[in-house]
């Protein structure tokens, strides 16, 4: 049995959102300055996976990770 959470549906009323936008719509942080630290010091994860790409482009179903926090794009 794993210790992650499910992750949280955000909906973002579209087909796609960048990863540094996503991070603050979904409420992971408040500054973007904040979202750029995170995912260039590799704290942030997409599917699993670090990216350190602030404008990686997300799509319905990729679950981004920070911190204790997990989250999921919605349409």
């Amino acid at each position: 049995m794993t210790n992650e959470t499910a992750p949280v549906d955000v909906s973002i009323g579209g087909d796609g959102i960048r990863l540094g936008q996503f991070m603050k719509f979904a409420g992971l942080l408040d500054s973007g300055g904040d979202v750029k630290e995170a995912i260039i010091d590799g704290f942030v994860t997409v599917n699993g996976e670090v990216d350190r790409r602030r404008g990686r482009q997300l799509v319905v179903g990729d679950v981004v990770a920070f911190a204790e926090h997990r989250v999921r794009v919605c349409a």
